[in-house]
Protein backbone atom coordinates (compact mmCIF):
# COMPACT_ATOMS: atom_id res chain seq x y z
CA UNK A 1 0.00 0.00 0.00
CA UNK A 2 1.20 3.49 -0.89
CA UNK A 3 -0.45 6.57 0.60
CA UNK A 4 0.75 10.13 0.08
CA UNK A 5 -0.92 13.33 1.27
CA UNK A 6 0.11 16.80 0.06
CA UNK A 7 3.60 15.54 -0.75
CA UNK A 8 5.81 18.51 -1.64
CA UNK A 9 9.43 18.93 -2.63
CA UNK A 10 11.37 22.13 -3.21
CA UNK A 11 14.87 22.54 -4.60
CA UNK A 12 15.76 26.06 -3.55
CA UNK A 13 13.27 28.35 -5.23
CA UNK A 14 12.05 25.57 -7.55
CA UNK A 15 8.87 23.76 -6.58
CA UNK A 16 9.31 20.30 -8.15
CA UNK A 17 6.29 18.57 -6.55
CA UNK A 18 3.37 20.56 -5.19
CA UNK A 19 0.92 18.96 -2.71
CA UNK A 20 0.66 15.65 -4.52
CA UNK A 21 -1.75 13.10 -3.07
CA UNK A 22 -1.78 9.49 -4.16
CA UNK A 23 -3.19 6.16 -2.99
CA UNK A 24 -2.11 2.84 -4.50
CA UNK A 25 -3.65 -0.19 -2.74
CA UNK A 26 -1.93 -3.56 -2.76
CA UNK A 27 -2.65 -5.45 -5.95
CA UNK A 28 -2.97 -2.37 -8.14
CA UNK A 29 -0.81 -0.49 -10.65
CA UNK A 30 -0.68 3.30 -10.85
CA UNK A 31 0.89 4.86 -13.94
CA UNK A 32 2.48 8.29 -13.57
CA UNK A 33 2.35 10.25 -16.83
CA UNK A 34 3.79 13.63 -17.61
CA UNK A 35 6.49 15.40 -19.63
CA UNK A 36 10.12 15.50 -18.60
CA UNK A 37 10.44 17.80 -15.59
CA UNK A 38 6.86 17.27 -14.45
CA UNK A 39 7.94 15.83 -11.09
CA UNK A 40 7.46 12.09 -11.67
CA UNK A 41 11.00 11.03 -10.78
CA UNK A 42 11.11 13.34 -7.75
CA UNK A 43 7.82 11.82 -6.55
CA UNK A 44 9.19 8.29 -6.92
CA UNK A 45 12.42 9.20 -5.13
CA UNK A 46 10.43 10.54 -2.17
CA UNK A 47 8.15 7.49 -2.06
CA UNK A 48 11.15 5.13 -2.30
CA UNK A 49 12.81 6.72 0.75
CA UNK A 50 15.66 8.24 -1.26
CA UNK A 51 14.66 11.89 -0.93
CA UNK A 52 13.04 13.59 2.05
CA UNK A 53 9.89 15.58 1.28
CA UNK A 54 9.87 19.30 2.03
CA UNK A 55 6.29 18.99 3.29
CA UNK A 56 3.44 16.51 3.39
CA UNK A 57 3.48 12.87 4.43
CA UNK A 58 3.58 9.41 2.89
CA UNK A 59 3.65 5.79 4.00
CA UNK A 60 4.90 2.93 1.86
CA UNK A 61 4.35 -0.68 2.92
CA UNK A 62 3.42 0.63 6.37
CA UNK A 63 6.59 2.71 6.84
CA UNK A 64 6.80 6.48 6.97
CA UNK A 65 9.04 7.93 4.27
CA UNK A 66 10.12 10.83 6.48
CA UNK A 67 10.71 9.01 9.78
CA UNK A 68 11.70 5.52 8.57
CA UNK A 69 13.26 5.79 5.10
CA UNK A 70 15.46 2.74 5.74
CA UNK A 71 12.35 0.64 6.45
CA UNK A 72 10.84 1.90 3.20
CA UNK A 73 13.96 1.10 1.17
CA UNK A 74 14.05 -2.45 2.56
CA UNK A 75 10.53 -3.13 1.25
CA UNK A 76 10.61 -1.53 -2.18
CA UNK A 77 12.13 -2.44 -5.50
CA UNK A 78 13.26 0.39 -7.76
CA UNK A 79 14.12 0.50 -11.44
CA UNK A 80 15.35 3.94 -12.52
CA UNK A 81 15.64 5.27 -16.05
CA UNK A 82 19.45 4.85 -15.73
CA UNK A 83 20.24 1.35 -14.34
CA UNK A 84 23.52 2.37 -12.62
CA UNK A 85 25.08 -1.12 -12.64
CA UNK A 86 28.51 -2.09 -11.32
CA UNK A 87 29.55 -2.92 -14.85
CA UNK A 88 32.91 -4.55 -14.11
CA UNK A 89 31.13 -7.38 -12.25
CA UNK A 90 29.49 -10.38 -13.86
CA UNK A 91 25.78 -10.91 -13.44
CA UNK A 92 25.64 -13.64 -10.73
CA UNK A 93 28.20 -11.82 -8.57
CA UNK A 94 26.32 -8.55 -8.96
CA UNK A 95 22.97 -10.02 -7.95
CA UNK A 96 24.61 -12.00 -5.12
CA UNK A 97 26.11 -8.76 -3.79
CA UNK A 98 22.67 -7.13 -3.60
CA UNK A 99 21.04 -10.28 -2.26
CA UNK A 100 23.53 -10.25 0.58
CA UNK A 101 22.76 -6.57 1.29
CA UNK A 102 19.06 -7.45 1.48
CA UNK A 103 19.88 -10.21 3.97
CA UNK A 104 18.76 -13.14 1.84
CA UNK A 105 20.16 -16.49 3.05
CA UNK A 106 22.87 -17.82 0.74
CA UNK A 107 20.96 -20.83 -0.55
CA UNK A 108 17.78 -18.85 -1.08
CA UNK A 109 19.49 -16.06 -2.97
CA UNK A 110 21.35 -18.52 -5.22
CA UNK A 111 18.04 -20.07 -6.24
CA UNK A 112 16.43 -16.66 -6.65
CA UNK A 113 19.32 -15.45 -8.80
CA UNK A 114 19.14 -18.56 -10.98
CA UNK A 115 15.39 -18.11 -11.47
CA UNK A 116 15.74 -14.45 -12.44
CA UNK A 117 18.62 -15.09 -14.83
CA UNK A 118 16.56 -17.77 -16.54
CA UNK A 119 13.44 -15.60 -16.67
CA UNK A 120 15.27 -12.72 -18.34
CA UNK A 121 17.07 -15.07 -20.74
CA UNK A 122 20.55 -14.06 -19.57
CA UNK A 123 21.98 -17.50 -18.85
CA UNK A 124 24.41 -17.32 -21.80
CA UNK A 125 25.96 -14.13 -20.43
CA UNK A 126 26.66 -15.11 -16.83
CA UNK A 127 30.44 -15.08 -17.16
CA UNK A 128 30.63 -11.76 -19.03
CA UNK A 129 31.29 -8.42 -17.43
CA UNK A 130 28.20 -6.25 -17.68
CA UNK A 131 30.14 -3.40 -19.28
CA UNK A 132 29.62 -5.21 -22.58
CA UNK A 133 25.87 -5.65 -22.17
CA UNK A 134 23.44 -3.91 -24.49
CA UNK A 135 20.99 -1.34 -23.15
CA UNK A 136 18.22 -3.92 -23.18
CA UNK A 137 20.32 -6.43 -21.26
CA UNK A 138 21.23 -3.81 -18.66
CA UNK A 139 17.55 -3.02 -18.24
CA UNK A 140 16.87 -6.71 -17.60
CA UNK A 141 19.59 -6.76 -14.94
CA UNK A 142 18.06 -3.70 -13.25
CA UNK A 143 14.68 -5.43 -13.17
CA UNK A 144 16.23 -8.59 -11.75
CA UNK A 145 17.95 -6.54 -9.03
CA UNK A 146 14.66 -4.82 -8.13
CA UNK A 147 12.83 -8.14 -7.84
CA UNK A 148 15.57 -10.01 -6.02
CA UNK A 149 14.17 -9.58 -2.51
CA UNK A 150 10.52 -9.94 -3.61
CA UNK A 151 9.52 -6.44 -2.43
CA UNK A 152 6.05 -5.38 -1.31
CA UNK A 153 6.14 -2.27 -3.51
CA UNK A 154 7.70 -1.68 -6.93
CA UNK A 155 8.67 1.60 -8.55
CA UNK A 156 9.36 1.15 -12.25
CA UNK A 157 10.66 4.04 -14.34
CA UNK A 158 10.36 3.13 -18.05
CA UNK A 159 10.84 -0.61 -17.32
CA UNK A 160 10.51 -1.71 -20.97
CA UNK A 161 12.82 0.95 -22.39
CA UNK A 162 15.38 -0.56 -24.75
CA UNK A 163 13.84 -4.04 -24.70
CA UNK A 164 12.97 -5.97 -27.84
CA UNK A 165 9.23 -6.61 -28.36
CA UNK A 166 9.24 -10.13 -26.90
CA UNK A 167 11.26 -9.10 -23.84
CA UNK A 168 9.01 -6.06 -23.33
CA UNK A 169 5.97 -8.31 -23.51
CA UNK A 170 7.50 -10.66 -20.94
CA UNK A 171 8.17 -7.73 -18.61
CA UNK A 172 4.59 -6.47 -18.98
CA UNK A 173 3.30 -9.96 -18.20
CA UNK A 174 5.60 -10.02 -15.17
CA UNK A 175 4.26 -6.67 -13.96
CA UNK A 176 0.69 -7.94 -14.20
CA UNK A 177 1.60 -11.14 -12.33
CA UNK A 178 3.28 -9.08 -9.59
CA UNK A 179 0.11 -7.05 -9.21
CA UNK A 180 -1.74 -10.34 -8.81
CA UNK A 181 0.57 -11.23 -5.90
CA UNK A 182 -0.73 -8.21 -3.96
CA UNK A 183 2.06 -5.75 -4.64
CA UNK A 184 1.50 -2.05 -5.10
CA UNK A 185 3.23 -0.88 -8.27
CA UNK A 186 3.99 2.61 -9.54
CA UNK A 187 4.90 2.75 -13.21
CA UNK A 188 6.45 5.83 -14.80
CA UNK A 189 6.15 5.63 -18.57
CA UNK A 190 5.86 7.71 -21.71
CA UNK A 191 4.14 4.81 -23.46
CA UNK A 192 0.45 5.70 -23.20
CA UNK A 193 -0.62 2.37 -24.68
CA UNK A 194 1.44 0.57 -22.03
CA UNK A 195 -0.15 2.69 -19.30
CA UNK A 196 -3.65 2.00 -20.57
CA UNK A 197 -3.05 -1.74 -20.81
CA UNK A 198 -1.37 -2.17 -17.42
CA UNK A 199 -2.63 0.52 -15.05
CA UNK A 200 -5.64 0.40 -12.76
CA UNK A 201 -5.31 4.15 -12.31
CA UNK A 202 -3.50 6.83 -14.25
CA UNK A 203 -2.08 9.97 -12.64
CA UNK A 204 -1.17 12.81 -15.01
CA UNK A 205 1.33 15.29 -13.57
CA UNK A 206 2.20 18.70 -14.95
CA UNK A 207 4.56 21.20 -13.33
CA UNK A 208 4.45 19.26 -10.06
CA UNK A 209 0.64 19.21 -9.92
CA UNK A 210 -1.74 16.30 -10.40
CA UNK A 211 -3.98 17.58 -13.21
CA UNK A 212 -5.98 14.39 -13.74
CA UNK A 213 -6.26 11.01 -12.04
CA UNK A 214 -8.47 7.96 -12.13
CA UNK A 215 -9.05 4.69 -14.00
CA UNK A 216 -8.22 5.04 -17.72
CA UNK A 217 -11.84 4.46 -18.74
CA UNK A 218 -13.09 7.16 -16.36
CA UNK A 219 -10.53 9.64 -17.63
CA UNK A 220 -11.52 8.97 -21.22
CA UNK A 221 -15.20 9.35 -20.39
CA UNK A 222 -14.67 12.61 -18.48
CA UNK A 223 -12.73 14.19 -21.35
CA UNK A 224 -15.04 12.97 -24.11
CA UNK A 225 -17.85 14.89 -25.72
CA UNK A 226 -19.55 11.60 -26.46
CA UNK A 227 -19.12 8.50 -28.57
CA UNK A 228 -18.89 8.93 -32.32
CA UNK A 229 -20.71 6.10 -34.11
CA UNK A 230 -20.03 5.28 -37.76
CA UNK A 231 -22.41 2.89 -39.52
CA UNK A 232 -21.35 1.63 -42.93
CA UNK A 233 -24.22 0.61 -45.21
CA UNK A 234 -24.17 -1.62 -48.26
CA UNK A 235 -26.18 0.98 -50.20
CA UNK A 236 -27.59 4.48 -49.55
CA UNK A 237 -30.77 4.68 -47.47
CA UNK A 238 -32.16 8.25 -47.81
CA UNK A 239 -34.80 7.98 -45.02
CA UNK A 240 -32.13 7.00 -42.47
CA UNK A 241 -30.96 10.56 -41.85
CA UNK A 242 -34.41 11.77 -40.78
CA UNK A 243 -35.05 8.63 -38.74
CA UNK A 244 -31.87 9.01 -36.66
CA UNK A 245 -32.40 12.76 -36.22
CA UNK A 246 -35.67 11.88 -34.51
CA UNK A 247 -34.10 9.51 -31.96
CA UNK A 248 -33.59 10.72 -28.39
CA UNK A 249 -29.92 10.87 -27.40
CA UNK A 250 -28.63 11.27 -30.97
CA UNK A 251 -26.86 14.41 -32.18
CA UNK A 252 -24.79 15.61 -35.13
CA UNK A 253 -26.11 13.14 -37.71
CA UNK A 254 -24.28 13.26 -41.05
CA UNK A 255 -23.96 11.29 -44.28
CA UNK A 256 -20.82 10.45 -46.22
CA UNK A 257 -21.17 8.67 -49.55
CA UNK A 258 -17.54 8.36 -50.65
CA UNK A 259 -16.06 5.82 -51.01
CA UNK A 260 -18.93 3.92 -49.32
CA UNK A 261 -22.17 5.07 -47.63
CA UNK A 262 -21.41 5.91 -43.98
CA UNK A 263 -23.87 7.37 -41.49
CA UNK A 264 -22.25 9.17 -38.53
CA UNK A 265 -23.75 10.45 -35.29
CA UNK A 266 -22.72 11.34 -31.74
CA UNK A 267 -24.25 10.12 -28.50
CA UNK A 268 -23.53 10.24 -24.79
CA UNK A 269 -25.37 6.93 -24.19
CA UNK A 270 -24.17 4.45 -26.81
CA UNK A 271 -25.45 1.40 -24.90
CA UNK A 272 -29.00 2.78 -24.92
CA UNK A 273 -29.00 4.61 -28.26
CA UNK A 274 -27.16 2.24 -30.61
CA UNK A 275 -29.64 -0.67 -30.41
CA UNK A 276 -32.53 1.71 -31.17
CA UNK A 277 -30.61 3.31 -34.03
CA UNK A 278 -29.79 -0.03 -35.63
CA UNK A 279 -33.37 -1.26 -35.19
CA UNK A 280 -34.65 1.88 -36.93
CA UNK A 281 -32.23 1.41 -39.82
CA UNK A 282 -33.14 -2.24 -40.30
CA UNK A 283 -36.85 -1.35 -40.24
CA UNK A 284 -36.19 1.10 -43.08
CA UNK A 285 -34.50 -1.64 -45.09
CA UNK A 286 -30.94 -0.47 -44.59
CA UNK A 287 -28.28 -3.16 -44.92
CA UNK A 288 -25.69 -2.61 -42.20
CA UNK A 289 -22.14 -3.68 -43.01
CA UNK A 290 -20.33 -2.53 -39.87
CA UNK A 291 -20.64 -0.32 -36.78
CA UNK A 292 -17.63 1.48 -35.32
CA UNK A 293 -17.70 3.34 -31.99
CA UNK A 294 -14.93 5.81 -31.21
CA UNK A 295 -14.29 7.55 -27.88
CA UNK A 296 -11.45 9.65 -26.54
CA UNK A 297 -8.16 7.80 -26.16
CA UNK A 298 -5.79 8.17 -23.24
CA UNK A 299 -3.57 10.11 -25.64
CA UNK A 300 -6.42 12.61 -26.13
CA UNK A 301 -6.84 12.94 -22.36
CA UNK A 302 -3.10 13.45 -21.92
CA UNK A 303 -2.95 16.07 -24.67
CA UNK A 304 -5.89 17.90 -23.11
CA UNK A 305 -4.23 17.88 -19.69
CA UNK A 306 -0.97 19.23 -21.12
CA UNK A 307 -2.80 22.06 -22.89
CA UNK A 308 -4.88 23.12 -19.87
CA UNK A 309 -3.79 25.77 -17.43
CA UNK A 310 -2.31 24.17 -14.26
CA UNK A 311 -5.10 22.66 -12.14
CA UNK A 312 -7.48 23.31 -15.03
CA UNK A 313 -8.55 19.71 -15.58
CA UNK A 314 -10.69 18.17 -12.87
CA UNK A 315 -9.40 15.16 -11.00
CA UNK A 316 -11.50 12.05 -11.52
CA UNK A 317 -11.73 9.27 -8.97
CA UNK A 318 -9.14 10.67 -6.56
CA UNK A 319 -5.39 10.82 -6.90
Amino acid sequence: MIEAHDLTRRFGATLAVDRLSLRVPDGTIAALLGPNGAGKTTTVRMLAGLLAPSAGAATVAGHDVRHDPAGVRARVGLVTDVPGLYEQMNLPAYLDFFGDIYGLPKAARRQRIADLIAFFDLADHQRERMVGFSKGMKQKVALARALLHEPDVLFLDEPTSGLDPLAARAVRDLIVSLKGSHRAIVLCTHDLDEAERLADQVVIIRQGHVVAAGPPASLRASASHGTVVEIELAAPCPPALAALNGLAGVSTVAWSHEPVPILTYSTQQPREVNPDALAALVTLGARVVSVTCTTQSLEDVYASAMNEQPNGLAIVGGA
